[in-house]
């Protein structure tokens, strides 16, 4: 039978042993470390990520390439979920610093919800052109998501499915629940879809929401404005037509 070593450095927990049991994404989810992997994913890295494995890769760590740090949030968060089912194993990165600044509509409105922003039509762009020159755009996973599209009395009403490659996140995913987030009463959460439970990067370690900027996420809030998270650590929401950080959450694939 295989032992397994444990050694804690600070805040950091690293594991040894040939324990096949550690071998997934359940594991890695639970384990913070926080480690430099390098300035590109290597290959033998992708070949964990396929395999499911994720050996040698935790919640925390990070690469940094084009002077951005990209960290580890979660390992298969949307496996499984999707109108069509997503099968591909893969790792979510958040970057640390926002990657643009940009409104979610021209004007007070959120009409149309997140799909109907001008945030998703147009402006996140730039974003994906940054994650696309980092990562490669073959490496970047494509899955199935529920956004909203529809408001109504200034609350997320309808939703429907849609591709989806790099999104702003909800409040859920940055806070574990809605906070700010205004959903037609008695319907269903219109504003979260499948992204139901907090990313294990902010669950273990809630002050790498916190960057020091403002930065957007996609909830709708009312008629005139969107949810963020606030530079000094508070759960908001703001007129839509403010320049706001553009921070976004994706997975990354072989």
């Amino acid at each position: 039978m295989s032992r397994q070593r444990v050694a804690v450095v600070g805040h950091s927990i690293f594991y040894a042993g040939a324990d096949l049991g550690n071998r997934n994404a359940g594991f890695h989810n639970s384990v913070y470390r926080g480690k430099y992997l390098g300035s590109s994913v290597t290959a033998e890295q992708y070949a964990q990520i396929s395999a499911g494995t994720f050996d040698d890769l935790f919640i925390g760590d990070y690469w940094t390439i084009g002077g951005v740090n990209w960290r580890i949030a979660a390992f298969d968060y949307w496996l499984r979920c999707g109108d069509t089912e997503c099968t591909t194993h893969h790792v979510v990165i958040v970057p640390d610093s926002n990657l643009d600044s940009q409104k979610m509509n021209d004007s007070n409105i959120t009409t149309g919800g997140y799909v109907g922003s001008k945030m998703y039509t147009t402006n996140l762009a730039t974003a994906k052109t940054t994650i696309n020159n980092a990562f490669g755009s073959a490496h970047i996973l494509n899955h199935r998501q529920l956004l909203s599209n529809a408001v109504a009395d200034g609350k997320a009403s309808g939703w429907a499915w849609y591709d989806s490659t790099v999104d702003l996140m909800s409040e859920s995913m940055v806070y574990g629940a809605p906070i700010c987030g205004a959903e037609k009463t008695g319907d269903a959460n219109f504003n979260i879809g499948i992204d139901k439970s907090q990313l294990p990067l902010f669950a273990m370690d809630i002050s790498k929401a916190c960057n020091r900027g403002n930065w957007w996420l996609r909830d709708v809030v009312s008629a005139a404005t969107f949810a963020y998270v606030g530079a000094h650590g508070y759960a908001t929401g703001y007129n839509a037509s403010n320049a706001f950080g553009v921070r976004p959450a994706f997975g990354i694939r072989a």
